[in-house]
């Protein structure tokens, strides 16, 4: 009996040493190390960006393009002549209009002081009858309570009727004055019609040049079409836009199209700026001609026009979604050895999806463009795509 439970121990122990050997037990395996905040990047580079601005306008036919100078000119440099085909933009020729323009200068700062001088003149009437219009509402309510005399109203009345009767003389005067200073500028805009600031003719379509009445060193007539061009069947965009606009565009510039009843989006060129605004709305006309090989437009189709101004070449722009925000600071990530590195910007123009970055960044840096607000200066990151 004591030989058998020896021999029953011997061979527990036997497997418990060859459970032992065989790992029964497995060690616990080590947590992998972070692998950092998966972001996407962008190499940063050098562009253009422009400030865009788009208004709504609408589509008419035009066939035939007459060009009328209205005054009497020398013309001091020819650049196309009869039978020459022409796009829309090109110049022409130069015209000496040093004096037409000036005056067409004066005659638009005369317009716009006729109009501050209504405007003021106005503004102060208002607050005179206001004045007098309460005066006599206050000597009525003391007449109740027996503090002042009827004496008193009626002389009250008679001061608010003068004020009336004044402010209706003087801002009538002032109206007429601006109406005249108005029919300046607009006569002065109908000589100088597709005409930029230098005296240059522009071509507000492209076709052929049938009629060319210009010839250096010639005076042109202000009875006759300087030029004449045949196109094709071409349409143009008018469009309505505002005092703070109209100062940066001029005859010749480009501008995106775009018609979304045919589907279409092209390059127009403007063919004319008008300087006075619309009495009623107070908008500038701006008409631009589109190319001539467009096809499938219709007069009275809806427009939507995207002018590029405040140009600004070879400078850092970044996507805007890129820059955050907090409080009156912006800032960026850019990636530097596997880790994000918090940069502070300063920012310039902002356009379509883009905007310029002043200070802060240079080319050649990777900026992080997504995944950016899950990030802390000196955190791990983990490129999973975009540009190198």
């Amino acid at each position: 009996m004591t030989k058998n439970r020896i021999l029953a121990a011997g061979l527990a122990a036997a497997l418990a040493l060859s459970l032992s050997a065989c790992g029964g037990t497995e060690a616990p395996e080590e947590e992998p190390a972070s692998p950092g905040v998966a972001v996407q990047v962008q190499e940063i580079g050098a562009d253009t960006i422009y400030t865009e601005n788009t208004v709504s306008g609408q589509l008419a036919a035009e066939d035939q393009s007459t060009i009328m100078v209205a005054v009497s000119a020398k013309c001091t440099a020819v650049y196309a002549e009869a039978g020459d085909e022409v796009k829309a933009g090109d110049m022409l020729c130069t015209l000496d209009l040093a004096s037409t323009l000036a005056s067409r200068s004066a005659a638009s700062i005369n317009y716009r002081s006729s109009a501050q001088s209504y405007n003021d003149q106005a503004a102060v009437f208002e607050k005179q009858i206001a004045l007098a219009e309460k005066n006599v509402r206050d000597l009525k309510e003391l007449f109740e309570i027996g503090a002042a005399s009827q004496l008193e109203i009626d002389q009250a009345e008679l001061q608010l009727q003068t004020a009336v009767a004044q402010r209706n003389s003087t801002l009538s005067q002032l109206e007429a004055g601006m109406q005249s200073a108005l029919s300046n500028v607009e006569q002065l805009d109908t000589v100088l019609e597709n005409v930029d600031a230098r005296g240059n003719v522009i071509a507000p379509g492209s076709g052929t040049l049938v009629t060319m009445n210009a010839a250096e060193g010639s005076f042109i007539s202000n009875t006759a079409p300087l030029a004449v061009i045949d196109g094709a069947e071409q349409m143009k965009a008018v469009v309505q836009v505002s005092e703070a606009l109209v100062p940066k565009l001029s005859a010749g510039d480009t501008a995106d199209v775009s018609v979304s009843a045919a589907n279409q989006t092209f390059e127009a060129t403007i063919r004319s700026v008008e300087r006075a605004a619309n009495m009623q709305t107070r908008l500038y006309t701006v008409t631009l001609t589109l190319p001539s090989d467009t096809d499938g437009l219709l007069a009275g189709m809806f427009a939507d026009v995207t002018f590029h101004t405040d140009v600004s070449e070879d400078t850092i722009v970044v996507p805007t979604e890129a820059v955050l925000t907090r409080g009156e600071t912006r800032y960026v990530f850019v990636v530097e050895d596997g880790a994000a590195k918090y940069v502070e910007v300063s920012t310039g123009l902002t356009g379509n999806g883009v905007t310029e970055v002043l200070t802060g960044l240079s080319a050649g840096q990777q900026l992080v463009t997504v995944g950016q607000a899950y990030l802390n200066d000196g955190d791990p990151v983990r490129i999973v795509s975009g540009e190198a």
